[in-house]
């Protein structure tokens, strides 16, 4: 695990002029790190994975094989999207890997959040190795690691424990084959956005919602099954569309749902209905290090509720967190 502290010397990048000089800086440390050799880039479609692949492009251009991993964990539509996106439409060199019933396999009976991430991460890194086998001259590693990842996976002080690991800093074997090259591991996430635009990368890229990189699997709360995951899925379609609709997509930093592994009792065609809560999250912040809870007008509320409710099937309550960071994080696992 890094515990790589961000200097005090280092200027936020608040400008163009500041984020360019630091795409400067990096593609000469790049550039300097990997010379003639191969990079695999684990290739999210986030923003801060989509940066990190602008940034390699410029420094190494066609060494960059970027990797997407469909880990059965991903919104609905993601990964045809990133496919579309990146190989289609920027024509990146990219490979895609359905591995959902491997990860899901691996993670079948696991609740503590600590080992799902941890399981998530080091089947990431072996899908990594193994996909690195099959080409030549691979000795690096990709990641959009950044600042709050590294801030949030170690011990801050003594007697303090981590607030949680996350699968690119936590959960990286000790005998990993290759070297990491993590170029935006000192931003902080209005910094990525800044780099991002410095880059050209497309606005709709840039400010496109955070996702974790254990995606859906810390949203599917407790033991993940396939149909409560199938059920999170649909339900959050349904809230970023009426996002959408309503403006907010641009006005929220983050939205999503929530499904726990515990049952209420509903009625449903008049009759008993045992389902799942889904639980709206929206937040805003700068850094990820503190969050303000979006105030979502009741209207929008009420057809989400009234949607999910109708067309999702499992689901028969939809609550709403108040909770801002701190005291609650960003994400519930």
């Amino acid at each position: 695990m890094s515990t790589t502290l961000r200097p005090e010397s280092m200027h936020r990048i608040d400008s163009l002029a500041l984020a360019q000089q630091f795409i400067d800086e990096q593609v000469a440390a790049v550039r300097a790190q990997v010379g003639d050799k191969k990079v695999l880039l684990a290739l999210s479609g986030g923003v801060d994975s989509s940066v990190v692949a602008a940034l390699l492009i410029k420094a190494i251009g066609k060494q960059l094989v970027c990797v997407h991993v469909n880990h059965g964990l991903m919104r609905k539509g993601e990964s045809e999207n990133v496919i579309e996106v990146f190989k289609n439409g920027l024509d990146a060199n990219l490979i895609y890997i359905d591995a959902t019933d491997r990860f899901l396999d691996l993670l079948a009976g696991v609740s503590d959040p600590e080992q799902k991430r941890k399981i998530i991460g080091a089947e990431f890194i072996k899908v990594f190795d193994e996909e690195a086998a099959k080409l030549d001259g691979i000795s690096f590693l990709a990641q959009g690691t950044i600042y709050p990842d590294i801030l949030e996976s170690i011990k801050q002080a003594e007697g303090k424990k981590a607030v949680k690991s996350h699968h690119n800093v936590g959960g990286l074997p000790e005998e990993m084959k290759m070297e990491l090259v993590e170029p935006i591991k000192l931003l902080f996430k209005d910094e990525v956005r800044m780099v991002g635009e410095a880059l050209g990368l497309p606005h709709a890229m840039v400010y496109r919602q955070p996702f974790p990189g254990p995606g859906l699997g810390v949203r599917c709360l407790g033991a993940i099954t396939r149909d409560r995951l199938h059920a999170l899925r649909e339900a959050d379609a349904i809230l970023r569309e009426e996002f959408d609709n309503a403006g907010l997509a641009g006005k929220v930093w983050q939205y999503f749902i929530a499904v726990p592994d515990i049952k209420s009792v509903g009625v449903k065609d008049e009759s008993r209905y045992e389902g799942w809560p889904a639980i709206i999250r929206a937040v805003n912040t700068t850094d990820a290090m503190t969050a303000t809870v979006e105030e979502v007008p009741y209207p929008v509320l009420h057809k989400i509720t009234v949607r999910i409710t109708a067309e999702v099937a499992g689901i028969n309550r939809v609550l709403f967190d108040l909770t801002p960071k701190p005291t609650g994080t960003i994400e519930w696992e």
